[in-house]
């Protein structure tokens, strides 16, 4: 992979640690997903609702939805900023092309094209979500600024992207790709 920013970390003997950190321009596309409103996302719900079905049936099947970026691929936990409680959002759902129908019992969000800053995270499953607050840091130092309002950031998510998430490595350990919307 080759980006206009693009950061190595070693990785951690022990422990998590955040192993990469890179912007990475994303094309016009419109998010398909469940809405949870302020609470978290469901993801049991989601799988039992065929939240990732839908969207890549509505897309043209899976082969076909998995081409609109490098990554398309993955299951997206998205956190997006609601203008009329000035809070979050949680959501499941994909990234899908910008003319992507909505399946029935679905929400969407257009996004205009743009890029993401995006923090890989190493380590067992339940150490990497204790390093998610760090991304924001590492992100500005690399010298990416986080699109954001008077309330806070815009939106953030995480990447379920397969395998880096779904398949431990020879120490048991997995990747988690954090992303924000960052400024050109």
């Amino acid at each position: 992979m080759k980006y206009e920013i693009e950061l190595d970390y070693p990785i951690p003997e022990n422990g998590a640690g955040i192993i990469k950190v890179y912007k990475q321009a994303i094309p016009a596309m419109r998010f398909i997903g469940k809405n949870y409103g302020s609470g978290h996302p469901d993801w049991g719900d989601a799988f039992g609702f065929d939240v990732f079905g839908k969207i890549e049936r509505a897309s043209g099947g899976e082969d076909k939805s998995h081409t609109l970026y490098e990554d398309a691929d993955a299951y997206l936990g998205l956190y997006y900023r609601n203008a009329e409680t000035g809070g979050y959002d949680g959501w499941v759902g994909m990234f899908t092309f910008p003319d992507t129908e909505v399946p029935e019992g679905l929400g969407y969000i257009d996004f205009p094209e743009q890029s993401l800053g995006i923090c890989w995270i190493y380590g067992k499953l339940d150490e990497v979500y204790h390093l998610v607050s760090q991304c924001p840091d590492i992100i500005k130092s690399a010298g990416m600024e986080i699109r954001s309002d008077e309330n806070g950031y815009l939106g953030f998510f995480e990447r379920d992207q397969c395998p880096r998430l779904t398949t431990p490595d020879e120490k048991g350990n997995i990747t988690l790709d954090y992303c924000y919307f960052v400024k050109e």
